[in-house]
């Protein structure tokens, strides 16, 4: 990051990518658990940036479509969203899974951005998933619709530490074949 920050040269936006940072840190706070930052050019010599995010949401056991479907109800019904469309995604994995994009308002200023989540369920039927992907390139919703929906369809579950499989056990001697003997 210090090499960024060099190359910009200003110390404001230096103080711009400092608070940026910062305010990634202070995610983990949400329950985020992964960020990253897409840069994508934009009109000639022009750049759009993004931001997408993966949050890890506990849930209370039991229905766990009832869950997923409250958490998007929630998304959905948000003061903040100007347009939005909502709709569900069909996995190979049949976890529920809903859809929500469109514009949203920023709090205190005249700035809209777009955004695109993502609610669908951890197989471990004990956590919930949203997927964010935010960014002011309005223009470029279609596309960032497109790559959350395309990130969701690659969500997988496994043990990221899986225990080396158990020796085989020796061969059970046979009683019968004792006292044949």
């Amino acid at each position: 990051m210090d090499d960024i920050a060099a190359a910009l040269g200003s110390p404001k936006a230096q103080q711009d990518l400092a608070a940026l940072m910062d305010g990634l840190e202070e995610l983990a706070e949400h329950h985020v658990v992964y960020t990253a930052l897409g840069m994508h050019p934009d009109e000639p010599g022009g750049v759009s940036t993004s931001l997408f995010s993966l949050t890890v949401r506990p849930c209370e056991p039991g229905n766990l479509r009832l869950n997923v479907a409250r958490m998007a109800l929630a998304i959905a019904q948000s003061a903040l969203w100007n347009t939005s469309m909502r709709r569900l995604i069909d996995l190979t994995s049949t976890l529920p899974c809903y859809l929500i994009a469109g514009s949203i308002s920023v709090p205190g200023t005249e700035q809209h951005l777009f955004q695109a989540k993502v609610a669908t369920a951890h197989a471990d039927g004990l956590h919930i998933l949203v997927l964010d992907l935010t960014s002011a390139a309005i223009q470029h919703a279609d596309a960032y619709t497109d790559i959350v929906e395309a990130i969701t369809h690659t969500i997988s579950f496994s043990d990221p530490d899986p225990s080396p499989p158990s020796p085989p056990s020796p061969p059970k001697t046979s009683r019968i074949l004792e006292v044949l003997l």
